[in-house]
C-alpha cells in the first residue's frame, strides 16, 4: 500500500463505529453479511450506516456483492494485511524503547478543543435554526453552533419553536439574524459553515474569519408548503434529516483528520438523505 491508501484507511479507521462495523465483517468472512443485519447488530439507522460503510469502501477495507435483493458487506483481507504488513515493517522501533518518564505529581488538564459551526439559510427561521440547535445538542461541548441568514425573516417560524420545544429544546435566545454578524473582524473564528439552502449556497458570502471547511447540505424548505397538515410533516422531515446529518459530523474524530479529508467527510454527509 502506499502512503495515501494507509492515511486513507487508517483515517477510515479512526472511529468507533467503523470500526465496530469493521470488527464485525471479519468475524463473518469470508461470507460477510448483509447491510441489514449489521444495521441490526450495531443499532444504526439506514443514513447513518450507509455513510460509514461507504467510508470504509472509500478506504479500500470492505467490499460489496447484490445476492438477490440483499447487499452483501465483506472484509477486505488482501487491504487489511497489507496495512498491517506495512505498521508492522515501517513502524516498528529499531532500537530499544526508553522508558517513559513518570507523570507529573499534579497533570494540568489540556481543555478540548471546541469547535465553531455557522449554518446558513436565507430567511434563517427554521432549517438553520433547528440545525444550530441540534448541533449543540449533539455536539456534546465539542462543537458550538450558530446560525444566520443572508435575508433574515426577523423572528424565527412559529412551527419551528413549537417542534424545538416538542423535543426538549430552549427557545427563548433563539432569533433570526444575519449572516454579517460573523463576518466582522472582530467576529469568532469559524471552523465549519454549511448552507442549507439552494439559494444561500448560491449566493456570495461574506469572507469567514478563519478560513472555515465549507459544505452545502441542501434541505427542503418546509415553509414553502402552503397546507398546515404537509406543512408541519415537512418540518419533522427536515428536523430529522438535520438529526441523521449531525449525528454523524459530530461523531467524526475531526481532531485526528486533515483538512482535506473533512473537505471530503462533510461533503458526503451532505448527500444523505433520509427516506420519508
Amino acid at each position: 500500500m502506499n502512503k495515501t491508501a494507509i492515511i486513507g484507511a487508517l483515517g477510515a479507521l479512526a472511529q468507533e463505529t467503523r470500526l465496530e462495523i469493521l470488527r464485525l465483517l471479519v468475524e463473518r468472512a469470508p461470507e460477510g453479511m448483509p447491510a441489514g443485519e449489521i444495521g441490526s447488530r450495531l443499532k444504526l439507522r439506514s443514513p447513518t450506516l450507509s455513510f460509514h460503510l461507504n467510508q470504509l469502501r472509500h478506504a479500500g477495507l470492505v467490499d460489496s456483492r447484490r445476492h438477490s435483493r440483499l447487499v452483501i458487506y465483506a472484509a477486505k483481507f488482501r487491504t487489511i494485511e497489507s496495512l498491517l504488513d506495512y505498521l508492522t515493517e515501517n513502524c516498528r522501533a529499531e532500537r530499544p524503547l526508553k522508558m517513559a518518564p513518570p507523570p507529573p505529581p499534579h497533570p494540568v488538564s489540556v481543555p478540548a478543543r471546541r469547535y465553531d459551526v455557522l449554518f446558513l439559510c436565507t430567511r434563517n427561521s427554521a432549517r438553520s435554526v433547528m440545525a444550530e440547535c441540534l448541533m449543540n445538542r449533539w455536539g456534546e461541548g465539542r462543537f458550538r453552533a450558530f446560525s444566520a441568514g443572508s435575508n433574515p425573516r426577523g423572528e424565527v417560524h412559529p412551527l419551528t419553536l413549537q417542534l424545538l420545544k416538542r423535543f426538549g429544546y430552549e427557545t427563548d435566545g433563539l432569533k433570526s439574524k444575519s449572516w454579517n454578524e460573523f463576518a466582522r473582524p472582530t467576529s469568532a473564528k469559524l471552523d465549519f459553515v454549511f448552507t442549507l439552502c439552494d439559494r444561500a449556497a448560491a449566493e456570495t458570502c461574506p469572507a469567514w474569519p478563519g478560513q472555515p471547511i465549507r459544505a452545502h447540505w441542501g434541505v427542503e424548505d418546509p415553509v414553502a408548503l402552503a397546507a398546515v397538515v404537509a406543512r408541519r410533516k415537512a418540518f419533522v422531515k427536515t428536523y430529522t434529516e438535520l438529526e441523521q446529518r449531525i449525528r454523524i459530523f459530530a461523531a467524526l474524530p475531526v481532531e485526528m483528520l486533515e483538512r482535506f479529508a473533512l473537505e471530503h467527510w462533510v461533503e458526503e454527509i451532505g448527500k444523505l438523505r433520509v427516506a420519508a
